[in-house]
């Protein structure tokens, strides 16, 4: 019978659980590391509401399904935008942002009595028009783009930018 020591035993043993937990914290990181690699991109334009939800002047928040690829997205796959209606018809009757504010990402609030977003986060304000009103914001407000289809307003869904685009 071939026993092996009691120091090696335990080597292999520490060894194995090493792996093991490796395993077990890598695997995670792994998958955020390679799902940009095997998801694509989606850019579908999505309904948010008729357009006579959105009275003109008003600034109204939506929920909308963010784009995210990941499967366990759970609760946080729902998000918000701001959709602005700013006149009756015409290719500039609305705009529509991201909730998130552009410093640290943290969701801005309307609030309608001073027509302006604030940040709760860090002091970040933003005019009516997504605009830089002060505070630490270094760009305005991400815009969605947007359309018109029929009676109903439909909004490009798109992952969150990181610089301003355009």
């Amino acid at each position: 019978m071939n026993e092996i020591s009691r120091r090696r035993f335990l080597s292999r043993i520490t060894l194995a659980l090493t792996a093991f937990i490796g395993g077990i914290v890598g695997l995670p990181i792994l998958g955020y590391l390679l799902a940009p690699l095997f998801s694509a991109p989606t850019d579908e334009l999505v309904p948010v509401g008729a357009i006579t939800d959105f009275p003109v002047g008003e600034t109204k928040l939506v929920s909308v399904r963010d784009p995210s690829p990941l499967a366990w997205a759970g609760q946080t796959a729902d998000t918000a935008l701001w959709v602005r209606r700013r006149e009756q018809s015409g290719p500039q009757m609305f705009q529509v942002f991201n909730v998130n504010c552009t410093h640290l990402g943290c969701p801005v609030n309307w609030q309608a009595g001073a027509k302006l977003f604030l940040c709760p986060c860090h002091g970040g304000v933003f005019y009516s028009d997504g605009t830089v009103a002060g505070g630490p914001p270094p760009r305005p407000l991400f815009e969605r783009e947007w359309e018109v289809s029929g009676d109903r307003l439909l909004v490009r869904q798109q992952p969150l930018p990181t610089v301003k685009q355009g």
